[in-house]
């Protein structure tokens, strides 16, 4: 056991110990606030407050910021420790305080205070501490942890650290099923009429060889993911739009179509499905319920995970409705806007909800890579998406940390707008996740 002495315990500290608990130690870390229990301990001793109390000790200087309740402004000036960046300088056995650093980028504190949107209306990655000290592509706590790690080894050698092992999770959005199928007259009418002003024949002839069954939906690409899922002997998570009312961003496949439900049925019967709640539910939290409960009953499971349609969401309040509606656990954790690691963490965690000072039994799943960023937002060619993914895989799996990654059957499929998305997706999956779930089987 490590004692970790603290003056005070706090649900901030709590949460934080417990984290570290959960992802690095094995030699579980116990708080004491009591001075004379800390002083008589034998063993490894953690002391994280203002002043040094004995010889032998690991001492970390407390900051502050996890003995406080408010939320405020923080002063934070970086700088580099082991090639990473780092903040809250302190003195002691390490560098900074490793504890208050992790808590202010898991919390996501900085979104809690005033701060400027986006054109969605989302938080701007433009305001984080991340993006503006150029660590967003690093999961900087799980390196932080690594040399933290390393520093109480040179101090303890006789505690024990927990062993983890890589994890690659796929996940899909269905935000439109089918580009031409299954869209009811008056859609399909407007479809050609739009590619006629506009003068794109080439779009109207392939809709017309769709409609009569001589060519396949070009976002119809589920028979050959599940292909590469049994290569790859892999289950991923899908996440469906099923708003009832295709109105503004929620353009999906109108849930009154069979066609679109007997593929939630049959995606449910081999994968985990979870929900994508649409962006009429952050204007109307009533409809979160009601999609739930229609892809309940359609997939016949618990829908017990989502991430947010186009990551629409704002802290505490979103993260409060899927608790209110049975969530379990959530995919959001990203930015919908740039790739990277927007808690700059590549493991999982409970949401701390920082207003009310509590962990919550919500699990967020953070993603690093989204293919709609990279062509949509970032403006990359296939090779350079490539590129940037692979940058994500080898630093997590360095670490052995979790790498998801997020993509679209619309961009997989054969529109030729996304020419070349395919073949770098058979890329991955061909030289990463084949191999992972090779290693992972033997």
């Amino acid at each position: 056991m490590l004692l970790m002495y603290c003056h005070t315990i706090t649900p901030r500290l709590q949460y934080i110990v417990s984290f570290f608990n959960e992802k690095l130690f094995e030699t579980t870390a116990q708080l004491t606030n009591d001075k004379t229990t800390f002083l008589a301990a034998e063993g490894p001793r953690l002391n994280y407050s203002t002043e040094p109390l004995v010889a032998g000790e690991f001492f970390i200087r407390s900051t502050g910021l996890l003995c406080e309740s408010s939320i405020q402004q923080q002063s934070i000036s970086c700088f580099e420790v082991n090639g990473q960046k780092a903040f809250f300088r302190t003195d002691g056995n390490f560098p900074f305080d490793i504890f208050a650093a992790t808590f202010y980028l898991l919390s996501r504190y900085e979104e809690y205070l005033p701060h400027e949107k986006d054109m969605y209306g989302r938080y701007a990655h433009t305001n984080s501490l991340a993006f503006r000290e150029k660590f967003l592509d690093q999961p900087l706590i799980n390196l932080w942890m690594e040399e933290f790690k390393k520093a109480l080894l040179q101090h303890y050698p006789e505690l024990r650290f927990r062993l983890r092992t890589f994890k690659c999770i796929l996940s899909y959005d269905i935000d439109i099923a089918y580009s031409y199928l299954h869209k009811g007259w008056y859609r399909t009418v407007g479809g050609f009429a739009r590619s006629i002003i506009k003068g794109q024949w080439q779009d109207v002839a392939a809709r017309w060889e769709v409609l009569r069954g001589n060519q396949k939906d070009p976002f119809d690409c589920f028979e050959w993911l599940d292909a590469w899922h049994l290569y790859c002997r892999i289950r991923p998570y899908y996440f469906f739009l099923v708003a009832k009312k295709q109105v503004g961003y929620d353009k999906n496949t109108s849930t009154q179509k069979k066609a679109f439900r007997d593929l939630i049925e049959y995606t449910a019967a081999s994968y985990k499905v979870g929900l994508h709640p649409s962006w009429q539910t952050g204007d109307d939290t009533t409809l979160l319920g009601e999609e739930q409960e229609w892809l309940e009953v359609v997939s016949d499971k618990k829908i017990t995970h989502s991430r947010q349609h186009y990551i629409r969401f704002t802290l505490p309040g979103t993260f409060r409705e899927l608790l209110k509606a049975g969530i379990e656990k959530d995919f959001s954790m990203g930015y919908g806007s740039i790739n990277g690691f927007r808690a700059s963490v590549c493991s999982s965690f409970y949401w701390y909800d920082l207003e009310n000072e509590t962990t919550t039994p919500l699990k967020l799943y953070p993603f690093c890579f989204m293919d709609a960023n990279a062509f949509y937002e970032q403006r990359y060619t296939p090779q350079q998406a490539y590129n940037e993914l692979m940058h994500y895989y080898q630093c997590t799996r360095k670490i052995n940390g979790m790498l998801i990654t997020v993509w679209h059957n619309s961009i997989l499929g054969t529109d030729p707008q996304f020419k070349g998305w395919r073949d770098m997706f058979e890329l991955f999956m061909k030289e990463t996740v084949f191999w992972d779930a090779y290693y992972d089987g033997r």
